[in-house]
């Protein structure tokens, strides 16, 4: 590097100009004139929920994945909590699943009196390691909880046979993997619940929403009560029958529906599916392109026998041929109007858990991972001009703080 192009660097990491003029989030949602037309349509309808656009968007999404049934909920956490309870998790349960996701996927076990268990992630996908979960497995573990990690599954075959053997349930936190395959099959029937998210940067969204994919007719009724106070108006599932206006409360549910407004954006946004996921793995393939010869970081793998959804793309930086650290590293993206982020914080690292207990060292591969990743914007919304300007910020700050 010459001295004046040194120096510009230095201005441009430390308040010069930065590559970009306005910030460019991680991830956004793509809406155009089709989704706000259905919306629109609905709210000039005679049902604002509760009514059909809601069977419309389950039968969609059920069909998409090849699955029997889909259950909508008012959002991805709520879903989670579906899931967890038609599995019939209570107090003294434990339930493994993965530190390297959101609380949520961990939280749903806590909300039925459960126990998570954390079991550690794969050096090399980030994903759940069949053998950490074996480790794992006590006379009390009832369920696994798998997370596809960005999209990209886990390893299914390996999991299933693991709770084949010991007779336990298989609930996916699928919420980045809409769209995503393992083994020529789409994500969404290889457990016994698939758990989706439709939050704004998800894959499709319905602005806050979530969705319970299954096969199994008794887990399907069971979501479909949780989701409305645990009420049913089904002659065939009554109790007592007092006339044409009665119901009954079986479960103590929650108020978890998905309103028609937000299923009609759901389905609108389902046609578009197939080309958002092409999108983003183009975007993916941009990258890993561009900083394939890049010895300061690491860019995600992906196993042959699965595509990803790509929903996010996380690097791995290498701090030893860095003068600096993550948050450094992080800073300085951010000063050049990228939208960084980080994917994620350790579950059990929250204070919440370390009060009941967690202690870190728990999982060194997935505390370590943690220390160095990073989260590159990817959504199909961003241009090429976009992918450019991640490309040339990441080249510039890491080229600038090489060792």
């Amino acid at each position: 590097m010459t001295e004046a192009l040194e120096v510009n660097e230095k201005l441009a990491l430390h308040g010069g100009t930065p590559i970009r003029s306005t910030r460019l989030p991680y991830g956004r949602q793509a809406i155009d004139e089709a989704d706000i037309r259905a919306v629109v349509d609905v709210l000039r309808s005679d049902f604002l929920t509760t009514g059909p656009a809601v069977d419309a968007f389950e039968r969609r999404i059920a069909d998409y994945v090849g699955a029997k049934y889909a259950v909508a909920f008012a959002n991805g956490t709520a879903a989670l909590h579906g899931a967890v309870f038609a599995a019939g998790i209570g107090p003294g349960d434990e339930v493994i699943t993965t530190p390297m996701t959101f609380a949520a996927s961990a939280n749903c076990v806590l909300y039925m009196g459960g126990t998570p268990v954390f079991a550690d992630i794969q050096p090399d996908t980030y994903n759940i390691d069949p053998d950490a979960v074996k480790a794992c497995i006590t006379p009390r573990t009832k369920a696994i909880l798998p997370v596809h990690y960005t999209g990209q599954p886990a390893d299914m075959d390996e999991i299933l046979s693991i709770a084949k053997r010991h007779g336990l349930m298989v609930i996916e936190d699928a919420a980045h993997a809409l769209g995503a395959t393992y083994k020529g099959r789409r994500i969404g029937t290889l457990g016994d619940m698939t758990v989706f998210s439709l939050h704004p940067v998800k894959p499709v969204t319905t602005g806050e929403g979530g969705v319970v994919t299954t096969n199994d007719d008794r887990l399907y009724q069971r979501l479909r009560l949780f989701r409305t106070h645990g009420i049913t108006r089904d002659p065939s599932f009554l109790e007592d029958d007092q006339g044409p206006w009665y119901y009954e409360m079986q479960y103590l549910g929650f108020n978890y529906r998905l309103t028609d407004i937000q299923a009609a954006l759901g389905t609108s946004q389902m046609d578009k599916l197939d080309v958002f996921i092409r999108r983003r793995a183009e975007i993916a393939k941009k990258y890993t392109e561009a900083f394939a010869s890049m010895p300061e970081l690491e860019t995600p793998y992906q196993r042959e026998d699965r595509t990803s959804g790509w929903h996010l793309y996380v690097i791995r930086l290498n701090l030893s041929a860095l003068r600096v650290g993550r948050r450094q590293v992080y800073e300085a993206l951010l000063a050049e109007n990228i939208g960084v982020n980080v994917h994620y914080i350790p579950v059990y690292h929250h204070p919440y858990y370390r009060r009941m207990g967690y202690s870190r060292g728990l999982c060194p591969r997935a505390e370590e991972l943690y220390e160095r990743i990073l989260t590159l914007p990817l959504f199909p919304g961003m241009t090429d001009d976009d992918v450019c300007d991640v490309i040339r910020a990441v080249k510039k700050v890491l080229g600038y703080y090489r060792v």
